[in-house]
């Protein structure tokens, strides 16, 4: 993707010049305190993983912990930097500090005054005024620390730009023509377009082209699978028939639709009830943070029994769509209908 320059990353309109270095998601860099802010969750992840490995690179021993500051117990950042017997270096990661309360606030600001020798500690924030305090302290200078921004990606430029610099890395040459499809058929979804372009680059191909994005998306059968999904999920009814009508036209299966509903509502079940912050329960039930917060936010709505109802009509539909019944269509159409309703139909 395009790296933003460090005067331009990250500013807001108001917003007091930083005094630490600002740099983008990508250019990650060990430091003791790492502020990782901005909304684009897959793009806060993708960076953490980045550092995280690259700590392990320079000393196996790392000793990973992780806090939601959302949750935080008094002491506990203490605790987690203290030394050691044996010296390991240490990566603490803080979650939710947008969310964060007094006790965190403060005594994450006593800490930027003595940060822990051989100790990482990486404070992900999501936006929003919670901690204005800690983040200006942090931008001052105060702890030796740096910020890493991952903005949302908004424009199709930049999109295009993020899925040519995935490839790139992997050394792969990829058409223009081949980046424009994939990059079209995934806007919406950063991690999506993340997981296509990787299944692209499975492909031996020497060169990927519109024939290779064709081969793996033709007809957009990922991009409508999951468009019908969210629209379901989210209670749009008639936009999710309409997409999904669309979708058969283009020539996709039922198969993968139904797995694009099963894989967003086996995530949403997982998480249903589930108290903690984001990295916490990605780390419980083997999840990426992103597809954490993106689940609780299609929870929105619904209950417990809807959910109960709702994936036992899946098992019905999955087993008609791979021929068990008569109408295929049809029962998709029951299970978006279903689904809309939150489980109520």
């Amino acid at each position: 993707m395009a790296t933003r320059g460090s005067s331009r990353a990250g500013a807001s309109k108001g917003r007091t010049a930083s005094a630490i270095p600002q740099l983008p998601w990508n250019q990650i860099r060990p430091a003791p305190i790492v502020l990782v802010s901005g909304t684009e969750g897959f793009l806060a992840d993708r960076a953490g993983r980045m550092l995280r490995d690259a700590l392990k690179a320079q000393d196996a021993s790392l000793e990973i912990s992780d806090i939601s500051a959302a949750d935080y117990a008094p002491g506990e950042l203490l605790t987690l930097a203290s030394p050691s017997l044996f010296g390991e270096p240490r990566l603490i990661r803080v979650d939710s500090v947008e969310k964060c309360g007094d006790a965190f606030l403060t005594e994450m600001l006593d800490y930027l005054s003595a940060p822990a020798d051989g100790t990482v500690v990486v404070l992900r924030h999501a936006g929003g005024v919670r901690g204005k305090k800690l983040l200006d302290a942090i931008r001052a200078g105060t702890g030796g620390g740096i910020e890493v921004v991952c903005s949302e990606l908004k424009k199709d430029a930049e999109k295009y730009e993020f899925a040519q610099a995935e490839f790139q890395a992997a050394g792969r040459k990829v058409t223009p023509g081949a980046l424009r499809a994939i990059t079209s058929a995934f806007a919406d979804d950063l991690a999506e377009l993340a997981s296509a372009c990787q299944q692209l680059l499975s492909d031996s191909a020497e060169q990927i082209t519109e024939a290779t994005v064709d081969k793996y998306y033709g007809g957009r059968v990922e991009t409508n699978a999951f468009a019908v999904a969210d629209a379901a999920i989210a209670g749009r009814h008639g936009e999710a028939l309409v997409t999904m009508r669309h979708a058969l036209a283009s020539g996709a299966d039922p198969v993968p639709m139904v797995a694009a509903f099963a894989s967003k509502i086996r995530t949403m079940a997982k998480l249903s009830g589930a108290r903690g912050g984001s990295g916490q329960l990605a780390q419980q039930f083997g999840l990426a943070p992103w597809q954490v917060d993106r689940a609780r936010r299609d929870l929105a709505g619904w209950s417990e029994d809807g959910l109960g109802r709702v994936i036992e009509v899946l098992a019905e539909t999955d087993a008609n769509v791979k021929g068990g019944g008569r109408d295929p269509v049809f029962a998709l159409e029951r299970m978006i209908r279903m689904v809309s309703a939150r489980g109520r139909g």
